[in-house]
């Protein structure tokens, strides 16, 4: 079997993020079962933060799906032949990877993103969460089959996404839209004001002041 980087961290994300057997990760990671248990109890590694096996390219989504389905399934390493971990993983493509246990919650996340972040296009909506443009316009345009019962959550909370992941993509489109709307600006130039806010109406004549002649000039009858 391959040997993995970093056993105990993967075990750690992979009891926190899939639905595999204890069984399933003891093998894939190399550790005794009852070490396994123990993360999951709390007793083992509890100060580990745990290492995602996509994202460092050691396992396949795929593979985690498979296992999810089949208890009986043993997930296969990557095996890498002379090509750097990191070259491998710089090429990893696709949306993010949701565990089977947290899928149903991508929905109230989708709406809440929608709701509340309009500016994020639907690719980066995509990957941070790991869903599909169809679903996304579904929701936006409110046909989406689990409409009545959606509700708007915030995907971190959920655990489908970190803080600094979904800061980063809204950050991201702020400036996007910022520039965008510089240059449209830009483009039109300053609006004009209406011709009646620009120009000073114009104002009556002064009535002359009667003189002492005009007072006491004798009448032509």
């Amino acid at each position: 079997m391959t040997q993995i980087l970093m056993p105990k961290a993967t075990a750690v994300w992979l009891i926190d993020n899939t639905a595999l057997t204890f069984k399933q990760i003891s093998a894939f990671c190399g550790l005794h079962i009852l070490e396994v248990e123990g993360i999951a109890d709390g007793d083992v590694a509890s100060g580990i933060r745990g290492a995602d096996p996509i994202a460092n390219g050691q396992l396949d989504r795929e593979e985690i799906e498979r296992g999810e389905k089949d208890p009986a399934f043993q997930l296969k390493a990557n095996v890498f032949e002379n090509v750097s971990l990191a070259n491998r993983t710089g090429r990893k493509k696709g949306p993010r990877y949701t565990p089977l246990s947290r899928r149903q919650d991508r929905p109230d996340a989708i709406a809440w993103l929608v709701r509340n972040h309009p500016e994020i296009p639907d690719s980066q909506i995509s990957k941070l969460i790991g869903t599909t443009k169809p679903t996304i316009t579904a929701i936006r345009e409110r046909t989406h089959w689990k409409m009545s019962t959606i509700n708007p959550t915030d995907p971190v909370s959920l655990g489908l996404c970190t803080q600094i992941d979904l800061d980063a993509i809204v950050k991201k489109a702020a400036d996007k839209k910022a520039l965008a709307d510089a240059k449209l600006e830009k483009k039109d130039g300053p609006s004009l004001k209406p011709v009646d806010e620009t120009v000073e109406p114009a104002q009556p004549a002064p009535k002359a002041e009667p003189t002492l002649e005009s007072l006491f000039k004798p009448s032509s009858d």
